[in-house]
């Protein structure tokens, strides 16, 4: 199942949000405009923005407002990328070199600060207090999840709650605030649109857990990064999570080791406890429940092709290699 396919329905809604970007990248600054272009052409599956596109779609919406919030949505997640990729000191995403390792520290915290305030500029001309309430909220609850996962960064006693908690705060935060203002678009009921924001929420904690599970068994040349660089960085995921509190002693002890102290030289022990543990397949087990749960979140909406490919990304989420 390819990404493309899924977004043929959408096809000409995507090319006017690409061409909103390209507009509304626009600066006086050269070094703002070089930064901002080259993250935003370093590929990513436009997965934020197509969701409220799909939503607005499945509520029947049939103005332009889409086009713009979806840019505005593309916007603040590619600042918060920018941001994450100094606080990881990332060097390679999606098979490319980072804006940080490419143009400095310094220039991709101030260009991710630019694309936050081009996005509130954005979403204020659409003028709808309920669309600049979601969307002010989300990009608040996502700085709290960025300072969460910080803290929890080696640290060896967090629990899958606390782990959780990161990941609907950090990455589904973003996916419920887009099919939300899809539904806001179209004219939905209060009952849709929490419905809406559930299905949001469930499918990108779907879509980070199957991200985890790519860290220790993607295909770089998919995935574009490297293989472990979360336990490089010391992030307690899921399936380290599993084995410390299935594995045995030492398979723990090892786990926890890496974890508190970064790096990737216990990665091949590491590896070898996560498949031993079943870590892998726990991990997808629990991707496959928060998808089961986005798809229940649908029933409310009226049969359409925009819900089939809704229903459609559900599915994708769970199985996808990259």
């Amino acid at each position: 199942m390819k990404l493309e396919l899924l977004f043929n329905l959408i096809g000409p809604d995507m090319k006017a949000v690409d061409a909103v970007i390209r507009t509304r990248l626009n600066s006086d600054v050269a070094l703002v405009r070089q930064v901002a272009e080259y993250i935003i052409q370093s590929g990513g599956k436009r997965l934020r923005p197509a969701l409220v596109l799909l939503s607005a779609g499945a509520l029947g919406y049939r103005g332009t407002h889409h086009h713009d919030l979806a840019a505005v949505v593309e916007f603040i997640h590619t600042a918060t990328l920018l941001h994450d990729d100094v606080v990881d000191e990332s060097d390679l995403r999606r098979g490319r070199a980072t804006a940080n390792a490419l143009f400095g520290n310094a220039a991709s915290v101030l260009v991710g600060d630019f694309l936050y305030s081009r996005a509130f500029q954005m979403m204020v001309e659409v003028n709808d207090m309920r669309v600049m309430r979601v969307l002010s909220d989300a990009t608040n609850v996502i700085s709290e999840g960025e300072v969460l996962q910080l803290m929890n960064c080696h640290d060896a006693n967090v629990d899958e709650a606390r782990y959780l908690q990161v990941i609907r705060y950090k990455t589904a935060k973003l996916f419920e605030a887009a099919a939300q203002l899809g539904s806001i678009l179209g004219g939905g009921s209060a009952q849709i649109e929490q419905h809406m924001a559930e299905f949001g929420m469930h499918l990108g904690t779907a879509f980070q857990l199957i991200d985890d599970v790519l860290d220790y068994s993607g295909a770089e040349s998919e995935t574009g990064k490297h293989l472990g660089d979360d336990l490089a960085e010391g992030k307690p995921t899921l399936p380290l999570i599993h084995v410390m509190q299935n594995g045995t002693p030492e398979q723990a002890a090892c786990v926890r080791r890496a974890i508190e102290n970064g790096g990737r030289d216990d990665f091949a022990a590491v590896l070898a406890a996560i498949h031993a543990t079943g870590a892998l397949e726990h991990a997808r087990k629990q991707a496959k429940i928060e998808s089961d749960q986005a798809i229940a979140a649908l029933e409310v909406l009226p049969a359409s092709t925009h819900k089939d490919s809704l229903l459609e990304l559900c599915l994708f989420a769970v199985a996808r290699s990259y």
